[in-house]
């Protein structure tokens, strides 16, 4: 029986650097709410220096850490290297009590990678069953990883999963590239069909799961656990809401219904990131950075998209990019 804090089928808003912070999965959970589950972005353990319970709270998001009904939805992922400072760490996360904690080991980052952490560590299945052995011993909740399905090639996966269910872990989430493919060419979803059958853990599918027919996909072809979605989601951060809504019935929704319901979420979407960010003193300047960067695939599905995605982008403050999200929503809704 899984001891996973979500159920069977779930969909889940993956974790990313710079986004998944508290005011982004508050709005999210809040507006976009039919995702089963979220993660926060990463903490990467020092090496150097103590580590302390207020860091944690500050990363988690003070004011969100102390909300029950988002606290059991999201899972609290680190990033860690045998030197880190991560007995410290559990040891301060057990003490809050906190439910499931994630391990990333598929961040591709040259500099995390450098410092023999991320995915570097599907590379020395030593020092990794030490770090695994390591939290496994020091928590005593729900404790997952998230894993690429190697490092330079494939030639450990086999191995890495073994390791991961002979020493404690609870569940695995697998995105089907190696570290060098970054995330270039096309996830190969095999690789989470071949671990669904050799492991009895939970595993949880990531890797291109960009639309409604690609969360069908690949729950009929790999019978993963959950999907977890994370450019996707970024892309339509109300994914969930549209795949649960209907169905059963996704043939019957037309491109134009899409993108319809897509200018009117935009709308929803920055009108509320941009309150809550301001709740937690982010200024102009850095929400504008923000809104560009989340700009990226936003618009992909329009015939003019680098067009549209230009406009916001050249913004030169934040009412110019408002003034063009509305000139967007009255074009398009």
């Amino acid at each position: 029986m899984s001891t996973l804090p979500f159920k069977q089928n779930s969909i889940i808003f993956a974790p990313m650097e710079g986004v998944t912070e508290g005011p982004y999965r508050e709005v999210i959970q809040r507006f976009f709410g039919d995702w089963d589950y979220y993660y926060t972005d990463f903490y990467r353990i020092p090496s150097v220096g103590n580590v302390n319970v207020k860091t944690l709270i500050k990363h988690f998001g003070e004011a969100y850490i102390q909300k029950s009904a988002h606290t059991k939805q999201t899972a609290y992922q680190f990033l860690t290297s045998e030197i880190a400072q991560t007995d410290q760490a559990i040891s301060l996360i057990s003490e809050l009590d906190y439910h499931h904690i994630d391990l990333n080991l598929g961040c591709p980052s040259k500099k995390v990678n450098s410092n023999k952490g991320g995915a570097y560590l599907l590379s020395d299945l030593k020092a990794l069953e030490k770090i695994i052995k390591q939290i496994r011993e020091g928590f005593k909740n729900t404790f997952t990883v998230k894993i690429r399905i190697g490092y330079h090639d494939d030639s450990l996966y086999l191995d890495l999963l073994k390791l991961f269910e002979d020493c404690g872990v609870d569940g695995i989430t697998i995105h089907a590239r190696t570290r060098d493919q970054l995330y270039k060419g096309v996830a190969d979803w095999s690789y989470i069909e071949k671990a669904v059958k050799v492991s009895n853990l939970p595993i949880i599918a990531n890797g291109d799961i960009w639309t409604i027919e690609d969360i069908d996909k690949i729950f009929d072809q790999c019978n993963p656990y959950a999907v977890m979605c994370g450019r996707s989601a970024l892309k339509t951060p109300w994914l969930a809401s549209i795949y649960k809504e209907h169905q059963g019935n996704l043939d019957f929704i037309s491109d134009e219904f899409l993108l319809k319901v897509r200018a009117q979420n935009l709308d929803l979407y920055f009108y509320e990131l941009d309150k809550e960010y301001r709740k937690n003193g982010l200024v102009d300047s850095t929400i504008l950075k923000r809104f560009k960067a989340f700009c990226r695939y936003l618009f992909d599905d329009y015939e003019n998209h680098e067009a549209i995605r230009g406009r916001f982008l050249r913004a030169q403050n934040i009412h110019e990019f408002r003034a063009h999200l509305d000139q967007f929503v009255e074009n398009y809704s």
